[in-house]
């Protein structure tokens, strides 16, 4: 009998703290109406919950989204109230069609709201990729269709060389980026960063922010493929607010190609070696 009254006590207090695990992470993300990760909710929990053991919190937490109707995680480790998710929803259409519908003609007010265009990133990127990530020694804005075929040019292009003060000295590492603004372009611009590969010993792929449930998979791609993934701010090229997520894992490039498109860089390959 008293085996059964300890199981029964045990149950009841786990049961009080779910309810209590899920009551505090209701009223945390009622406070984020853009969402929460996964290790602030647990640590925000934590600080309130301090009688309750953090592997409890934790195997409480991971799948919240399936425990909680009210509750959505639109991409690995972040969880948002849907309501919220509901309301994003509704003022982005409301925001399209004001754009479509009510200012159809006004050129001037369209210029103001628009989101800058990607050649505005190449150059804050460049210097994020030189000065924050150390990368690159040298680096260039590129674009276009410098390189002239299909293949396409990389945004920004970039050379790390190793002092000629170090003890060893490797050879030349080449790096590539792809920037992209338009989040219905991701997996093309996927498939371009991918396809530098082939001249480059790092790629970076470079994608908006507010992409919501799709930079889960572009992440899980790049983690795939070797490529390095920076989020950033597509509304605001004086300040982007890069965010590195993956970092790039160096491969070797077929260097009859490297070569190639070295020299059609013309007057500009002095400005990287």
């Amino acid at each position: 009998m008293s085996g059964k009254t300890d199981r029964l006590l045990f149950k009841i207090m786990s049961q009080t703290q779910r309810e209590k695990i899920v009551g505090k992470a209701l009223e945390i993300l009622e406070k984020h109406p853009n969402g929460v990760r996964y290790t602030e909710l647990t640590r925000l929990i934590k600080e309130d919950l301090l009688d309750i053991p953090d592997n409890t919190i934790q195997s409480n937490i991971w799948n919240l989204d399936e425990k909680v109707n009210g509750i959505s995680k639109p991409e690995r480790g972040i969880f948002f109230l849907k309501k919220y998710l509901l309301l994003g929803k509704q003022t982005e259409s409301s925001q399209k069609q004001t754009l479509n519908g009510a200012f159809p003609n006004d050129a001037e007010i369209f210029e103001k709201i628009k989101i800058p265009s990607e050649e505005s990133f190449y150059q804050p990127f460049a210097d994020y990729l030189l000065n924050d990530l150390g990368e690159c020694t040298k680096v260039v804005s590129l674009g276009g269709n410098k390189f002239g075929d299909k293949w396409g040019t990389p945004d920004v292009f970039g050379v790390y060389k190793f002092s000629d003060t170090d003890p060893v000295r490797p050879q030349i590492e080449i790096v590539s980026v792809e920037i992209k603004t338009d989040i219905n372009q991701l997996i093309t611009a996927f498939g371009q960063a991918s396809a530098y590969k082939l001249f480059s010993h790092k790629v970076y792929l470079v994608i908006p922010k507010d992409a919501e449930g799709e930079i889960s998979r572009i992440e899980s791609l790049c983690l795939r493929y070797g490529l390095g993934l920076i989020l950033f701010d597509r509304n605001n090229h004086e300040n982007p607010n890069f965010e590195i997520r993956t970092r790039a894992i160096k491969n070797e490039p077929d260097y009859f190609y490297l070569n190639l498109y070295l020299k059609r860089l013309g007057g500009r390959i002095n400005e990287l070696f």
